[in-house]
């Protein structure tokens, strides 16, 4: 492994100051309005149109957006994961300075101009206007004299978003109005996410009340002192709350457990609204009918229509599914409470659904999840994800020791290049079949503490590009995960589920180490946002296959794989509830249509959203809450934690089921009869993940699949039979 042992670049560094993440943000604000303000008094299109050029225009401004992104992901991540509040605070606060820098920058009309110029003298307008709906693709890039297509969708993109900012509306009052929203958005963006990070509610219970809940769980909860003596503390964060819901016999105390959980951050309820009026508001001022059509237009599906026409086709085939499943759950739950003499009212209930489901897989499937457990412990279940990636994509991980941290470090000491002592970095490489060159760096921060984002996510950290020398950037990514801690007697175990998560996390996070694009804005994740979730979500399917499922498992005592018995268990629950699973990703995706395509404002202004919140999920889950109990529908504020909805998947969420028909269709057509095919997968790495952004996506699948997307395999995987219309 000699030939990994010296990456040809540095990690990032993490030592940032309170004081000099809100400086170093400052500075980098500073240097891209230089170099825009030199651009504006070089080039004057109106005096001599031919200077306005892709080089001369759009090189500049590209140049300088590759290199700050180096450090601004970095300045702005510190609030989602530093042990410190200080570190916290300066980096929302750094993160509020460049959203606002970014939104003056977007509404610069002296820019604009130029970057209009560029456009219209590049035939890229007329080629468009002729027909609006034709992909951008190398023929049509060289035709208007560009060097790839990557070049002219970045043209294209860049002059639609100064028109999408607001400037097509005149100068005066509508401009200065959109420019406020813009702003006023962004900030409640940072401070509902803040709100979700820091929240740190809790309920304190004698242990004998959480009767069913494993004791590793009970092993790692706050014990009390003072009043709570002989307490101990559930806070809501996913290791705590997640097993209770599922293992706690007593259903007063999940319901308990689950409404004060959607309840925890009631102060982001006021600050939800609040966006999505100013969404509306922004979007009707640009002549959106509603924020859906503005958000959707450039995505793959277009229009708000397509979008409901699918959900609304899905709910209808999962209806009777959903219904039938229901009638199961609760007649388990009927024998349940008569064996324990429980008082039963014949309402299944959202606060029933985990604990259940589980039972039900336990009674009928013979799979116990802690037993299965057992055989994923964290580290070598990593272990076993990343050999999966080697022989797949060709590539090599190799984990930093301590002294290879000190090693390569910027600086001569380890600690600088990981921002806490859990984190886990790896150099990533080509293996030799792909010419031994270096990929980037791939970090891992996989438990909770305080402050820290509480659910599971990749994070670029700095991205890859070409630098002005034809030489590559390479990038840096980190998965954010929070699996329980190990205890004195126990290392992490991973539940199946979250199995499946930390593959899909680190789907994301290959798809950023191997993505090739000339620009950083494109460069890996950086898609449409309902294409986005489909390489991860293919690579999900590696979770339910018996010879993966065998290599990723190890038993935390013996070392033995999994049984073949149990693997086969397993398998079979797939799709248990799956009808009920769905309709939960309905709820969330129709919620989000339903707050972001009002008929008129004012409809939106007199919206209770919480009101509409809980009914749609009953009404689409078919699951009965609290108001069966005569509780008003106001009783939750789901939405007040749904960071999603804040956090750049408005109008979005329904990518999540329809970037399902892509994953689906490409894992049926090439990788299902041989998912470890290293062919296949060579070429996946370089047609699908190593493209990013950097072309339509449609393109991209077509040039994997060797067709147009079909939604055949979706409907087919979920048991639902003839195929619907694709979603593209």
């Amino acid at each position: 492994m000699a030939k990994y042992a010296n990456p040809p670049q540095a990690p990032p560094l993490f030592t940032g100051t309170k004081d000099s993440i809100v400086a170093d943000s400052k500075a980098l604000c500073d240097r891209t309005r230089s170099v825009l303000d030199a651009l504006v008094a070089g080039i004057k299109p109106d005096q001599n149109p031919a200077a306005a050029t892709f080089e001369s225009v759009l090189r500049p401004q590209i140049e300088d957006e590759n290199e700050s992104a180096l450090s601004a992901r970095i300045l702005g991540f510190y609030q989602y994961v530093s042990g410190d509040s200080a570190l916290r605070d300066a980096s929302t606060e750094a993160e509020k300075i460049m959203d606002e820098f970014s939104i003056e920058c977007s509404m610069r009309e002296d820019v604009f101009r130029p970057v209009d110029a560029v456009y219209n003298n590049s035939g890229l307008s007329a080629s468009i206007e002729q027909d609006k709906d034709r992909l951008i693709d190398a023929a049509l890039a060289k035709s208007a004299g560009l060097d790839d297509v990557e070049s002219a969708r970045l043209l294209e993109r860049e002059r639609k978003s100064y028109i999408r900012n607001g400037l097509g509306l005149p100068e005066g009052p509508k401009r200065d109005r959109f420019k406020e929203i813009k702003k006023r958005l962004s900030q409640i963006q940072i401070k509902f996410q803040k709100n979700l990070n820091e929240e740190n509610n809790g309920i304190w219970f004698a242990k004998e009340e959480l009767d069913g809940v494993p004791q590793d769980v009970l092993d790692t909860l706050e014990k009390g002192s003072g009043e709570n003596e002989g307490k101990i503390r559930l806070s809501f964060k996913y290791p705590d709350l997640f097993p209770t819901l599922k293992f706690a016999k007593s259903p007063e105390l999940r319901r308990r457990v689950f409404i004060e959980n959607e309840n925890k951050c009631n102060q982001n309820a006021p600050l939800f609204k609040e966006a999505i009026l100013l969404r509306d508001e922004a979007a009707r001022l640009l002549g959106y009918p509603d924020h859906a059509s503005f958000r959707i237009e450039d995505k793959m599906a277009k229009t708000p229509k397509t979008v409901l026409d699918f959900l609304g086709d899905l709910k209808s085939r999962l209806a009777a599914g959903g219904i039938k499943e229901i009638e199961h759950l609760l007649a388990l739950k009927k024998k349940d409470h008569e064996a324990r003499s429980l008082p039963f009212d014949g309402n299944y209930y959202l606060w029933d659904h985990r604990f259940y489901d589980r039972m039900m897989i336990e009674e009928e499937y013979s799979i116990d999840e802690n037993a299965i457990a057992e055989y994923f412990p964290l580290k070598s279940t990593v272990a076993g994800m990343l050999r999966i990636f080697e022989e797949l994509f060709g590539l090599v991980f190799v984990e930093l020791t301590p002294e290879d941290r000190k090693r390569i470090s910027p600086t001569g000491t380890a600690e600088d290049i990981a921002w806490h002592e859990d984190v886990i970095i790896f150099s990533v490489w080509d293996d030799s079949s792909e010419g031994d060159g270096f990929v980037g760096y791939l970090y891992l921060d996989l438990h909770p503490r305080p402050g820290k984002y509480g659910h599971a996510a990749n994070f670029s950290l700095q991205p890859g590009f070409l630098k002005p020398d034809g030489t590559r950037r390479y990038p840096a990514t980190a998965l954010v995960c929070n699996f329980s801690k190990p205890t004195d007697k126990k290392p992490s175990l991973l539940k199946h589920d979250e199995v499946v998560t930390l593959f899909h996390e680190l789907g994301h996070g290959i798809h950023d180490l191997v993505a090739r694009t000339r620009y950083a804005r494109y460069h890996g994740t950086s898609t449409v946002r309902d294409f986005v979730e489909a390489p991860s979500q293919m690579l999900e399917n590696w979770c339910w296959t018996p010879s993966q499922l065998k290599s990723l498992s190890s038993h935390y005592e013996s070392g033995q794989p999994i049984p073949d018995d149990l693997i086969e268990k397993l398998i079979s629950t797939k799709h248990v509830n799956d009808a009920l699973f769905n309709l939960r990703q309905l709820h969330f995706g129709l919620f989000d249509m339903a707050v972001h395509t009002p008929k008129t404002h004012e409809e939106l202004d007199q919206m209770d959203v919480s009101k509409l919140y809980n009914e749609l999920r009953v009404q689409i889950s078919q699951i009965k809450g609290p108001e069966s109990q005569g509780e008003p529908s106001t009783w939750g504020n789901g939405q007040a934690t749904f960071g999603h909805l804040i956090g750049g998947y408005d109008a979005g969420y329904y990518g999540y089921l329809s970037s399902q028909v892509y994953s689906t269709d490409m894992f049926y057509t090439v990788f299902k009869s041989n998912p470890m095919d290293p062919v296949q997968g060579r070429r996946y790495r370089h047609t699908v993940l190593g493209k990013g952004g950097s072309q339509d996506e449609m393109l991209t699948l077509e040039q994997f699949l060797g067709r147009k997307p079909s939604s055949e395999a979706f409907y087919q995987e979920l048991g639902l039979t003839e195929a619907g219309q694709v979603v593209a």
